[in-house]
């Protein structure tokens, strides 16, 4: 959602001292060196011992990335990843899925120590364990270049999650993203966690989905968002927060000024923390992105939520997918938008609610005020797919015509859209243009497909896709 600034490198040192974490074994680049020094006193340069020749250590010593990873799978028993070794001058590596154990991801770690160019490393579903995690986190002491680690499904458990909750305590690493999804975190894991990150403020994204957080979670989890000045993005989806966690969770929403986007989908939230949460959107004002979905809320708890928007300011995406809500709950939330003349909502997910007719008059009421906003309903009895892709061809060549008829590139309509005239602007900005220009006569359904075709997954439709 956000583009965050690189942390200052300067007065990174190769040699550092080792850092304090530790496993039994010595530190990862410390053992690294001293292993090498043996191999270049016990074997001549001429020696043919292994397919994966050293001509010259010193050189390989000092400088070669490549190399330090080769030795460093010998000495851990290990085979090289070819992926790795073709990809790891890159700034994003992806080695998810490779079966790399925490002898294979140990050995990577020793090849990142040094290395200033990787910038996002994934390393999902590896079985690395909280000893794979260890070895990256020791890397991480030195490494002051990598900011995104993906180490979901690895298995990491109670041990993993106090090895990640140490290294969180320091606040000093260059990481912004950290996703450890699917990793059999329980409880007391969200407790260790929480207390690293109440204090911790680098940390900018954050995945915790698809683990086994119930309501004690909940409310570790509410106390470190009540402290914590960092996060941005909070991923909880898949869990386990029901209404205890819930509110608990909720309670700590109300005290936090930086969190844009929350995923709590496919939780047991029901109406009780739906209230909770109604009252989170009445006086937070960062939260921009909150999704809901599947939380067992019916009318009465979208009741309280609608409160809340009708004086909320900030969101801009509320998700709301398979509640048990009918009509009249969608009702509520429309015309809570609608009374709210400062709301910034622009897109409202209910899409497994059929509307009647009535519904989509007052819709276009709310519409009318508020033009940047889309509504997401499951429609009409006799909705087809197949329509709303000859709505998009349609509209394209309408577009194309009237680009045509006045001598100009589509490319060039879409900027006359924008008031900087850049090839880029927000989703909502850029759907309020299109409904409140004349020139060609669009549906809101059109708009819907041709942000899809021209999202760029970050919040912007880019045009400059559409140059021949």
């Amino acid at each position: 959602m956000d583009n965050y600034e690189l942390l200052n490198s300067e007065g990174k040192d190769g040699k550092a001292p080792a850092p304090t974490l530790q496993s039994s074994d010595e530190t990862l680049y410390c053992e690294a060196e001293a292993s090498l020094a043996v191999e270049k006193e016990k074997l001549p340069p001429e020696s043919s011992e292994t397919d994966l020749e050293i001509e010259d250590t010193e050189k390989f010593f000092t400088t070669g990335q490549q190399e330090m990873y080769l030795e460093a799978c010998r000495l851990v028993g290990v085979v090289p990843v070819s992926h790795f070794l073709r990809n790891m001058d890159e700034a994003y590596v992806n080695l998810n899925h490779h079966g790399l154990g925490p002898n294979g991801i140990k050995a990577i770690a020793i090849a990142l120590v040094s290395n200033t160019t990787v910038i996002t490393l994934e390393v999902a579903d590896n079985n690395i364990l909280d000893k794979g995690a260890m070895s990256l986190v020791e890397m991480l002491q030195e490494n002051y270049y990598l900011q995104e680690l993906n180490m979901s499904e690895n298995n990491l458990g109670f041990e993993g999650a106090k090895v990640i909750s140490q290294f969180l305590q320091r606040n000093t690493t260059s990481l912004l993203n950290l996703q450890l999804s699917g990793n059999n975190f329980k409880d007391n894991c969200a407790e260790l966690l929480c207390h690293a990150l109440s204090f911790n403020y680098h940390i900018k994204i954050l995945d915790l989905s698809y683990n086994q957080f119930s309501d004690k979670a909940g409310e570790h989890l509410g106390q470190m968002l009540a402290l914590n000045v960092g996060l941005q993005s909070l991923n909880l989806s898949w869990n386990h927060l029901h209404s205890r966690g819930a509110i608990a969770l909720c309670n700590g929403l109300r005290a936090n000024v930086t969190l844009r986007k929350l995923d709590v989908s496919m939780n047991g939230f029901g109406n009780e923390a739906a209230a909770a949460l109604g009252e989170v959107l009445r006086t937070n004002a960062s939260l921009a992105y909150l999704d809901v979905s599947s939380n067992g809320i019916s009318n009465e708890g979208i009741a309280r939520i609608s409160r809340g928007l009708e004086v909320n300011e900030s969101l801009r995406v509320l998700k709301l997918f398979l509640n048990p809500m009918s009509m009249e709950g969608a009702v509520l939330l429309i015309l809570s938008i609608k009374r709210n003349p400062k709301c910034k909502m622009e897109e409202l997910d209910i899409s497994n609610v059929v509307v009647s007719e009535n519904f989509t008059k007052t819709l276009e009421g709310v519409y009318a005020v508020h033009p940047q906003l889309d509504v997401l309903y499951k429609g009409l009895q006799g909705f087809s797919v197949k329509k709303t892709v000859h709505q998009w061809t349609n509209l394209m060549k309408l577009i194309l015509n009237y680009a045509d008829q006045n001598k100009i590139t589509i490319v060039d309509f879409f900027k006359s859209l924008n008031p900087t005239g850049a090839l880029k602007m927000p989703v909502g900005q850029f759907r309020k243009a299109l409904m409140q220009q004349t020139r060609v006569p669009i549906h809101r359904s059109q708009v819907r497909e041709l942000i899809k075709k021209l999202d760029d997954k970050a919040g912007m439709v880019d045009f400059s896709i559409l140059k021949t």
